[in-house]
């Protein structure tokens, strides 16, 4: 088989002043055409640095030292940067983790993908048009005209990426590098976009390389696997290899911190009156189309009833769109239920105004998924923890105190209190994220999707933490997630979700032997799924 790329002793160095030395040291690698190489490994590991580097999109403040890396025969160590943007697109193109920050808010999709034709091609304004619309039939996206005529914010998150699959795939590149491409997405979602590359290999028979932290994704899609770690590698073979007899300590690590299906253990709850009770509660969302701006009205929560007892975990499952997200918004009155019940304890606040309801809000907190959002990036650590209490009447001193206690519960520093988001790791601010949550002293936590874009080994470290804060603080927990194996070692009750509707609900151990609703088998069936060395488990 020809070799698509080759990588040899790549040596890239880090900053002065940062914890280690090089970002990737002496790593060498080669992916052939057709061919899938999935490069796994925790943050930071230097998996997304090495991608960029054969991209030619390293940041400034990294520098490589030496080593080689050789597209379709081409060394590009040296390239000059006119080279780099003559191959980007026609000889590797690139499919990012996050297509928000991939596209231009301010540029239809379809225009987006126009550049790129016009910067490689001599096609005419007719023909890039039909090349656009074909390829957008060709990944799937429905309705082509009307989504090369839409702006990003108006496409759903599987949407984007499949316009920027678009993107990289269009002039049929030798090399494509997706950097996390379904990390973010529901696994239905999931279960398409690896289809749809899969499927796009075998017609244009690239090479691929894949970045990824999922095994189930591994498993699913890889020829060959990389194990990284702190910038060197330290295991490769083919999938089978590395998945059934891994060799190296950090490779079994990383497999045993994968979660599986098996259900969290029944729980003997406090009882007690409910914290949250939720009846018949409704969500509308409207807004104009069309030329004559007909107003269009969608049920984004339909009639949902819920009940969340003393010290209870109960997940809300479902894909993208399916009203979860909206459902724990109202639940936490972020926004406004339409109609309904909603009571926080024996207190009636779907209807409540803002001024009766701020007092009550320490009731009620919210861990989002992306902690950067939930965090102010020019306050230091200790001042966003404790800004919530005081706010409720601690004084501050004594809400410092709090934080210090928190910072050291969540297995942080307590000098990190004097530090900036930034200066921390993703799993660490999420971390923080919990803590400024809990100084507010909340009886119900909601977390919307709050490991979803973390590795493995962190992942597991934030779900024991989430297990002892709610054992120890006594807290009912609403858990958000499109991950059911994490939904399975946290929740004691689930909830599935679609199209705006609970279509089921019951324990954990029983939705997952049992799912009574075909949506809800739909969703076990597309979890991706392997093996665990030594174990007869699929998970």
């Amino acid at each position: 088989m020809t070799n698509v790329l080759s990588i040899e002793d790549l040596v890239i160095d880090l900053p002065l002043g940062a914890d280690r030395h090089r970002a990737v040291d002496s790593v060498s690698l080669t992916i052939s055409a057709g061919r899938t190489l999935c490069i796994v490994g925790e943050s930071g590991s230097g998996k997304s640095v090495m991608a960029g580097a054969v991209m030619g999109l390293l940041p400034a403040a990294l520098r490589r030292r030496s080593g080689r890396i050789v597209l379709s025969g081409e060394d590009i160590t040296a390239a000059p940067p006119k080279r780099l943007r003559a191959l980007r697109g026609t000889g590797m193109g690139m499919v990012f983790q996050e297509p928000m920050t991939a596209l231009n808010p301010i540029l239809t999709c379809g225009a987006q993908v126009e550049e790129l034709l016009r910067r490689h091609t001599a096609m005419t304004a007719g023909e890039r048009r039909a090349m656009i619309l074909h390829e957008f039939e060709r990944v799937c996206l429905p309705d082509p005209a009307r989504i090369y005529a839409s702006y990003p914010h108006q496409l759903s998150g599987g949407q984007r990426q499949r316009i920027v699959i678009a993107i990289a795939t269009i002039l049929k590149p030798a090399l494509l590098i997706c950097d996390e491409p379904t990390t973010a997405l529901d696994v239905t979602t999931q279960h398409e976009i690896l289809k749809l590359i899969a499927g796009m290999q075998r017609e244009n028979g690239q090479a691929v390389m894949f970045i990824t932290h999922d095994m189930g994704v591994v498993a699913e899609i890889a020829d060959d696997v990389l194990v990284m770690r702190s910038g060197t590698a330290v295991e490769f073979g083919t999938q089978s290899a590395v998945l059934r007899s891994p060799q190296h300590p950090y490779t079994r690590m990383l497999l045993d911190r994968v979660p599986d299906l098996t259900p969290r253990p029944a729980r003997v709850l406090p009882g007690g009156e409910p914290k949250i009770t939720v009846q018949d509660l409704t969500r509308d969302y409207s807004r104009s189309r069309g030329p004559f701006r007909r107003r269009q009205v969608t049920r984004a929560l339909d009639a949902a009833s819920l009940t969340l007892a003393p010290g209870e975990a109960v997940g809300i499952v479902g894909e993208s769109g399916s009203g979860k997200s909206t459902l724990a918004r109202c639940i936490a009155r972020i926004i406004d239920p339409g109609s309904g019940v909603l009571r926080w304890g024996s207190q009636d606040v779907a209807t409540l105004p803002e001024n009766r309801l701020r007092p009550l809000r320490q009731y009620v907190q919210v861990i989002f998924q992306d902690p950067n959002r939930s965090l102010n990036p020019r306050r230091m650590v200790g001042l966003s923890m404790i800004e919530g209490a005081v706010n409720f009447g601690m004084t501050p001193q004594a809400a410092m105190v709090r934080a210090a206690e928190l910072m050291r519960q969540v297995g942080l520093p307590e000098a990190g209190l004097h530090r900036y988001p930034a200066q921390f790791s993703g799993g660490q601010r999420q971390r923080l994220a919990i803590a400024r949550a809990l100084a507010c002293q909340p009886e119900v936590l909601i977390a919307d999707e709050a490991v979803s874009a973390l590795d493995v080994s962190v992942q597991a470290e934030v779900i024991e933490l989430l297990r002892d804060v709610q054992r120890s603080h006594n807290l009912s927990l609403l858990f958000i997630t499109h991950d059911l194996r994490v939904a399975a070692q946290l929740c004691d009750r689930i909830i599935v979700m679609h199209q705006g509707k609970i279509v089921e609900t019951g324990d954990t151990a029983r939705v997952f032997a049992a799912p009574a609703h075909d949506y809800t088998r739909r969703l076990l069936d597309a979890s991706p799924a392997f093996q665990k060395p030594g174990s007869t488990a699929i998970i």
